[in-house]
């Protein structure tokens, strides 16, 4: 897996790249300082991941990100950072992003971007539990467009709130075979792949 980070600091970028090649399937192919660097790095090497920093002088990695995405929609960006600040959430969440994480949870790392190139959007779990507390207004995205009903909203909704299926199965009154069923036709309406993503395409689209 080809990776490149990008990080004002350079002692960061330094360990990062240390830690990520010691898995022995990632190679980081170049490093930057800043948005702008990432943005141009992007178009030269195209990595499979993008791993970036999001407070940083110049452009900063949200940004970058939005740059990226409008060219690359495909972009596999992962923003890594000490800051777990409610609006930078949101907005990683809105840019659409592949995860976010904490910096001190350095373990996480080397998983998330394996979950990232496999399809997977990763947020960390300090950040997924605050994501419900984020938005609460209902979206105006016309679910009903793409097949979903008033239930399998109402599904969605619970799964976003971070219910496990016996727990929205007590909430809805069905069986849990019942709700398995409906996760499934909803992911599949939604084309995506796990509650996890549901839960952010949901908040992604309030």
């Amino acid at each position: 897996m080809k990776i490149l980070i990008i990080d004002d600091d350079v002692l960061v970028s330094t360990a990062l790249k240390t830690i990520l090649e010691a898995d022995g399937s990632i190679r980081v192919c170049a490093a930057g300082t800043d948005g702008a660097q990432a943005a141009l790095l992007y178009e030269t090497h195209r990595p499979d991941a993008l791993l970036m920093d999001i407070r940083m002088k110049g452009m900063d990695g949200l940004e970058a990100s939005r740059q990226i995405l409008s060219r690359h929609p495909q972009a596999q960006i992962l923003l890594l950072t000490t800051f777990s600040d409610d609006e930078y959430i949101v907005q990683a969440l809105k840019i659409g992003v592949k995860g976010y994480l904490l910096k001190q949870d350095y373990q996480s790392i080397i998983p998330a971007l394996h979950a990232v190139q496999n399809g997977q959007t990763v947020f960390g779990r300090e950040i997924v539990s605050r994501i419900p507390e984020l938005l609460q207004k209902k979206g105006e995205f016309p679910y009903e467009k793409l097949g979903i009903t008033e239930k399998e909203y109402a599904l969605i909704r619970l799964v976003a709130d971070g219910l496990n299926n016996r727990e929205i199965a007590e909430k809805m009154f069905l069986s849990e075979g019942t709700v398995r069923n409906y996760l499934s036709n909803v992911l599949e309406k939604l084309e995506l792949r796990d509650r996890t993503q549901l839960a952010v395409f949901y908040y992604r689209h309030l």
